[in-house]
């Protein structure tokens, strides 16, 4: 009878025991819980978000971090989504811990058909096969000697946007404009196109390939309703994805001949060098060159990269670009006019071209660009990184099933690092000792490219680009508004951001101009 009085005693005593025994517990023992956010039903807000514009979700991200903070995770497919939009906790994330962040969630069901099952660098997860596709990338195609040897490429790029830019400016009509993004759009697509194929191709072959990229990219929105449920949305929307399959197919079909041309070409040459000791000095090696020589670490062998896996690396080449700096010097004439003469300065009033080497000399023009990158960044958000294993970032668990999200424009546009952030002021730039730092290894005051181990390897070529480019746009022509018309600098976004309205400029050749004061 003692016995069987003492066991509830015991129960009530235990249940009294753990409150008390919590107080004087570590913490540590305590599970951290994921970032706040709203509650949802997995399915179906799985559903609902996948159904919503980019441009429409992130104005409701910016709203739940008025509410929650910093940051926050929701519910979206198969795990948590994390955002970050607080500078602190992205350098605490992405660069103080970078091995850890530096992973990609698993692909979504359209995204392994557009990735090869993610054998591309944006995509891969953190392992041997990503360092190899970036090592590979890096040192053959974007080491600074490889990119010297594409001067002549840009120059001949340059010649191109020029010509065609003086075209239609003579034949546009009294108080019409010219639309400048086709015109640069199709320029950069000449230089990417010869960097990833090593040939220079003519204005049908080069419109091809933009076309397809574009309509690839664009379907990105249209088709991701099918990663709900793909078992499911293959049965109900059979029609849709014979799209989005016709749709590869039509790329496929325009870039395998390329990539069959490039091999063929490099037999050739292999023939002629073993017959022929004289060497081929017009021969550039080509993105496509270092790819067809490349081998892929399967299993305890090696293999030769498939030709969709090497269709998909090219497309990743291919697409980049912004057209928002060109944009902001119309709408701010006095920033055209003090880069003019900041030019002018440096390289005389006789020279025809700004070359490569007067860059590092222009001071202002490096300001532009970076104001250019901090005000409209290529993209609003990093790609979604995810965690190698559970971590704890500011107390909140950041799971491996999930993936983390940092909000770029938001850090850019901080007002309390950057003063009266959402105008265009490139002085911000100037009179510090040493470069900006655009890596964010020190501090993150902005990521147009990304940081960390996961930073876009073509930083560099980026920004010498648009140096180089904007610098010769501004040497050649005046940038006017169209009459009556309010120079647009609001956004949409596509693959990358771009302009909402596309710039309309009225273009007046510098030609004698450049002796004025």
């Amino acid at each position: 009878m003692e016995t069987w009085f003492l066991v509830p005693i015991g129960l009530c005593v235990c249940f009294l025991l753990k409150p008390l025994l919590s107080l004087f517990l570590p913490t540590s023992i305590s599970k951290p819980k994921l970032p706040p956010g709203p509650r949802s039903i997995p399915i179906i807000g799985s559903f609902l978000w996948l159904r919503k514009p980019v441009s429409e979700l992130k104005q409701l991200i910016r709203n739940l971090q008025v509410q929650y903070g910093p940051i926050i995770s929701l519910h979206i497919g198969s795990g948590p989504v994390v955002f970050i939009s607080d500078r602190s906790l992205a350098h605490q994330a992405l660069i103080q811990n970078s091995a850890v962040f530096a992973d990609r969630p698993p692909a979504l069901a359209t995204n392994k058909y557009m990735s090869s099952n993610q054998h591309n660098i944006s995509s891969a997860v953190y392992g041997p096969i990503w360092r190899l596709l970036r090592r590979n990338l890096t040192s053959e195609i974007l080491h600074p000697s490889r990119v010297k040897s594409y001067g002549n490429a840009r120059k001949w790029v340059l010649d191109i946007l020029v010509n065609r830019l003086k075209t239609k400016s003579q034949s546009q009509t009294e108080g019409g404009g010219v639309r400048v993004v086709e015109h640069f759009q199709y320029a950069m697509f000449c230089l990417l196109v010869l960097m990833c194929f090593g040939d220079k191709l003519n204005e049908e072959q080069v419109n091809e390939i933009e076309r397809v990229e574009r309509q690839r990219l664009f379907s990105i929105e249209r088709f991701k309703i099918l990663n709900f449920k793909p078992k499911l949305t293959k049965i109900l929307l059979k029609n849709r994805w014979r799209e989005f399959f016709k749709i590869l197919e039509e790329q496929r079909e325009v870039i395998v001949p390329l990539i069959r041309a490039r091999q063929k070409s490099k037999n050739d040459r292999l023939a002629r060098s073993i017959n022929d000791a004289d060497k081929d000095d017009e021969f550039v090696l080509s993105y496509t060159d270092t790819l067809l020589d490349l081998q892929l670490p399967d299993g305890n062998e090696k293999r030769k990269l498939s030709e969709d896996e090497i269709v998909n690396l090219c497309s990743e080449f291919l697409n980049a670009g912004t057209d928002t700096t060109s944009t902001a010097c119309m709408k701010y004439p006095e920033v055209q006019e003090k880069l003019f003469a900041e030019i002018k300065e440096v390289t005389g009033e006789t020279e025809e071209e700004v070359s490569e080497e007067v860059l590092r000399k222009l001071p202002y023009l490096k300001a532009v660009i970076l104001e250019g990158l901090r005000r409209h960044p290529p993209a609003h958000f990093v790609l979604a990184h995810a965690v190698t294993h559970d971590v704890v970032l500011d107390g909140h668990l950041v799971p491996k099933n999930g993936s983390v999200n940092v909000m770029v424009a938001d850090i850019g546009w901080d007002p309390q690092v950057w003063e009266d952030p959402m105008a265009f002021k490139p002085e911000r730039f100037l009179g510090g000792d040493e470069g900006f730092d655009l890596t964010g290894s020190r501090e993150i005051r902005m990521m147009p490219f990304g940081v960390g181990r996961r930073i876009c390897p073509g930083l560099g070529l980026a920004v010498l680009h648009l140096e180089y480019f904007v610098a010769n746009l501004v040497w050649k022509f005046e940038w006017r508004a169209v009459e009556g018309d309010d120079v647009d600098l609001s956004e949409k976004e596509e693959f990358t951001v771009v302009m909402k309205n596309p710039l309309q400029a009225h273009l007046i050749s510098r030609g004698n101009q450049k002796s004025r004061k």
